[in-house]
């Protein structure tokens, strides 16, 4: 399969690509903060972190007991208080739920590329970018459609 550390540099890579491309729409169409290099700075940081614990784990195994999860787990923890700081009130709105939400799927990506479960993390960006992008304009439509008195 070749040099185990080209691996490991691919996938944190792809990784950090997909998070880009996720902070991208965030960035240039929602005009958010929190952009391209935060989404990829987070799917890049959450992939190194499974990378380092999946080589761990292969390195010792047998020797001692260690499980990949709970380093999952302990993203998913982490990241999650990254992202309560995004959101904020202003007035009687909230703001920042879906910022912190595409941040937090990114950090999913960087797992998922780290237990190499690439067509899985391609496809969740895809899914991901659908969703920011698609429903962007379904909700502009919809509130317009409100807002003219429409049901």
């Amino acid at each position: 399969m070749g040099d185990p550390s080209l691996v490991m540099f691919g996938q944190l890579f792809l990784a950090a690509l997909l998070g880009l491309a996720i902070g991208t729409e965030r960035s240039i169409v929602a005009q958010q903060r929190a952009g391209m290099r935060t989404f990829a700075l987070v799917s890049l940081g959450a992939c190194a972190f499974i990378v380092a614990t999946s080589a761990i784990d292969a390195q010792y195994l047998g020797i001692v007991n260690f499980d990949p999860a709970r380093m999952a787990a302990g993203i998913v923890q982490g990241v999650g208080f990254v992202c309560a700081g995004l959101i904020f009130m202003r007035n009687d709105s909230v703001h920042g739920i879906t910022t912190a939400a595409g941040l937090w799927v990114s950090a999913a990506i960087g797992v998922l590329v780290g237990f190499h479960m690439y067509a899985v993390a391609v496809f969740a960006a895809a899914l991901t970018l659908g969703i920011f992008f698609a429903m962007w304009y379904v909700e502009r439509m919809l509130k317009r459609l409100h807002d003219a008195g429409l049901p």
